[in-house]
């Protein structure tokens, strides 16, 4: 680990954290569950050997973007645990959850260690599901927090995804205005038209 930026060792660190949260919030694991694992596994190993960035965003307001992403997931566990929500479509919810979970893993093996939080240039992945979509990662959060909410939701868990989608549009422009600084990103835009939602954004 010596010789590792801070962003690297910091990933390492909450990802590490995370796992630990997951374990100890988890009370029986289904495939799904299994799959997030491994993903953290995963981002553990990329934190130890992805390239350093050409171009990083450090602006504010893209930390207060990567950490309300980071937050509302477990904002919204903990809001459920306090105040019961209403159940809407479990198994459809169920559905979406595994599907995001599917489609976050392929989308992270395609990235690889080119994989990051924070807006940055590290280079342009256009294999797996980023033939299709510009940003396939965030779509699988926008199925995953749609799915955990027909399973059970209340007011605030939507206020909670809302903000955590506000912050996912911002992330999304950000990266887009670092990785436009590739000399192929022009072509691949021409290619991939949709940052989320194929024929409509």
């Amino acid at each position: 680990m010596f010789g590792r930026r801070f962003a690297d060792l910091l990933l390492f660190c909450v990802t590490s954290a995370e796992l630990v949260i997951l374990f100890l919030l988890t009370p029986t694991f289904t495939i799904t569950d299994w799959i997030y694992v491994l993903q953290h596994f995963i981002v553990l190993g990329i934190a130890l050997t992805r390239p350093h960035p050409e171009v990083r965003d450090y602006s504010i307001t893209s930390s207060m973007a990567v950490a309300v992403a980071y937050a509302y997931p477990y904002a919204q566990v903990i809001c459920l645990r306090w105040l019961p929500g209403h159940v809407a479509w479990p198994t459809a919810g169920l559905v979406l959850v595994t599907l995001a979970a599917g489609l976050s893993l392929v989308s992270l093996l395609a990235m690889g260690r080119l994989f990051g939080v924070r807006p940055a240039l590290r280079g342009l992945v256009t294999n797996g599901p980023y033939r299709f979509v510009r940003h396939p990662m965030y779509l699988s959060y926008i199925l995953a927090d749609i799915g955990y909410n027909l399973q059970e939701w209340n007011f605030v868990t939507l206020l909670l995804v809302l903000a955590g989608w506000i912050s996912l549009v911002y992330r999304i422009h950000a990266e887009e205005r670092m990785v436009s600084q590739h000399d192929e990103w022009p072509a691949y835009v021409a290619l991939v038209r949709y940052r989320l939602f194929p024929g409509m954004w």
